[in-house]
């Protein structure tokens, strides 16, 4: 092995225990807003996924955007299901829950606006889709 890999390989399992004991002695209290951040986190790397998936450089960035946008994709979604379900263990007496509905509205709007941003990764559907919003038939004229 040459000296570069296994720098890299000590600068991984350096990483590694370094996360390890910063997450376990993280208080219970602050685990909620540190998964909020992290969730934050993955979906800005799932919007350069879906950049790197529709910039047509050639089928294998197309491909491996489309692994990057799939993974991300699943880390957000697990993300907050996580933090949903310990949201729950602190919910009080008598606090209401929100009906499936209203959830699910709120699902679709994460789906619309995260497919609404692969719309703006090329020239053609970014024009019109800023047409669109003018709330007008787009005019193809230049």
């Amino acid at each position: 092995m040459s000296a570069t890999v296994l720098m890299q390989i000590y600068v991984f399992v350096l990483a590694g225990f370094v996360g390890y004991q910063v997450i376990s002695r993280v208080p219970p209290l602050l685990h909620t807003p540190l998964m909020s951040a992290t969730n934050a986190i993955s979906g800005i790397s799932l919007v350069g996924s879906l950049v790197a998936a529709g910039a047509n450089y050639g089928p294998v960035s197309t491909a491996l955007g489309f692994v990057a946008v799939t993974a991300a994709t699943i880390n957000v979604v697990g993300g907050f299901m996580i933090t949903d379900r310990m949201l729950k263990m602190t919910r009080w007496e008598g606090q209401e829950v929100r009906p499936w509905f209203i959830q699910g509205a709120y699902l679709t709007a994460a789906v619309l606006f995260i497919l609404g941003l692969r719309g703006y990764s090329s020239p053609d559907t970014t024009r019109w889709f800023i047409q669109a919003s003018y709330l007008r038939p787009p005019s193809y004229s230049s």
